[in-house]
């Protein structure tokens, strides 16, 4: 497997484009509505956020998903049309009119929307865009769709892959913003993934549904988690592999290509945090389980006052075990190490659940860097995860001071 450019329009037969269409009326040079077209239906799944409180294109996209199947995905940033009036019109009327412009049922298009939520969005900047957008769609267009989605992300993120399945050589692409508001069980993070393997779209949900766990679910940036989160993935087939349709050898194969996928992406949403200076990452191993593994590395990362001390290069692990302990997990607190290291080296810290003697200036060097990973062990199973996350830095709190301004 390798990685390979193109975001979305890696796969055979994608299409995308990005255009400013006026949702966005302060900010006239960004792009603010996506769209990305298959050549034929696809095979389509999605996962969403758990907030109770949901984007009314949430609810528009999942029974359009109902059979499994879709050919385009319509999204607009700078207004979340979330507890916003009509918001669930306004997101069938922006499928409708993605239907029109690209030839397409309605009910074959997946809408999302980000941004500022409990703000009217009015269809006049789509009718006005829509136009343009279908007609700069191009097979080279992903980075525009990837620009047209970001909100106070600082970089677009793009990501894709190529294996082969049997004789055919297939492709998994993918772009996806969310700079704040990130906690996700899915957060203001969105992912689109595309890919011209064929496979069912049973199997694609259960791929899908399994890799988050150990991807876009195990970051944060502020511990909110957004009303909007969605990750769709598209199939359309055209790389001519048998379609997968059940367990498999082939299915464990796509499993890996996407989670090379994913996991790429979460670590780019995550050290894209607002005011980020550092991505921070968190493995910890010899858990008891899986799952113990996964919310006690999620913990670590999502602490402020961690976050805090590693923007300050402060090797302070007494906030590594305070963390721990309070996630919601079973397990013995008593024989934890922990280290802390860069490229600049590796230093330990604790050991026993307790101090190791070490050089604070040698670790302060080691956490100057702008990436940095706290290794936890904890000393009693063979179960091991990773988290993403990022330091709390003074401009995170000027970035939400005045976000809807």
């Amino acid at each position: 497997m390798n990685y390979i450019d193109g975001g979305v329009c890696a796969p055979k037969g994608f299409k995308a484009a990005g255009v400013h269409c006026g949702i966005r009326s302060k900010k006239k040079e960004k792009k603010d509505l996506a769209l990305i077209v298959s050549d034929k239906l696809c095979s389509a799944a999605a996962v969403y956020t758990t907030n109770k409180v949901k984007g009314a294109p949430i609810a528009v996209t999942k029974e359009h998903l109902a059979d499994g199947k879709a050919i385009a995905i319509i999204c607009n940033s700078g207004n979340a049309n979330t507890c916003a009036p009509g918001g669930e019109e306004i997101a069938r009327q922006t499928c409708r009119l993605t239907g029109e412009c690209i030839g397409a049922a309605a009910e074959d298009i997946i809408v999302c929307s980000t941004g500022v939520i409990g703000e009217t969005l009015s269809m006049e900047p789509f009718q006005r865009g829509m136009g343009p957008l279908a007609e700069a769609l191009s097979y080279d267009g992903g980075t525009m769709a990837a620009e047209a989605i970001m909100t106070t992300d600082t970089i677009s993120k793009e990501c894709a892959v190529e294996f082969q399945l049997g004789e055919s050589l297939c492709r998994i692409g993918a772009i996806a913003k969310g700079s704040g508001m990130i906690h996700p069980n899915m957060a203001t993070m969105l992912s689109f993934i595309t890919t011209d393997a064929a496979i069912s779209p049973e199997m694609l949900q259960k791929a899908l549904s399994e890799d988050v766990k150990d991807t876009f679910n195990q970051i944060s940036v502020d511990g909110d988690t957004s009303t909007n989160d969605t990750v769709a993935v598209m199939a359309n087939g055209l790389a001519g592999n048998e379609e997968i349709v059940s367990d498999s050898e082939a299915f464990a194969v796509f499993c890996q290509a996407l989670n090379m996928v994913t996991r790429n992406l979460a670590r780019k949403l995550a050290g894209d945090g607002e005011g980020a200076s550092k991505l921070i990452t968190c493995q910890v191993t010899g858990a008891p389980d899986k799952e113990t593994a996964r919310i006690l590395s999620k913990s670590v990362i999502s602490s402020d006052l961690l976050k805090a001390a590693m923007f300050g290069e402060d090797a302070n692990w007494g906030r590594v075990l305070c963390a721990l302990g309070y996630a919601r997990a079973d397990f013995d607190a008593s024989d934890i190490q922990v280290e802390m290291g860069s490229k600049k080296g590796k230093i330990r810290v604790c050991q026993h659940s307790a101090l190791f003697p070490h050089s604070e200036e040698e670790a302060a060097e080691i956490l100057s860097e702008d990436e940095i990973i706290i290794y936890v062990d904890l000393c009693q199973g063979e179960a091991a995860a990773c988290a993403w996350g990022c330091d709390l830095t003074y401009d995170y709190v000027k970035i939400n001071g005045d976000y809807r301004s």
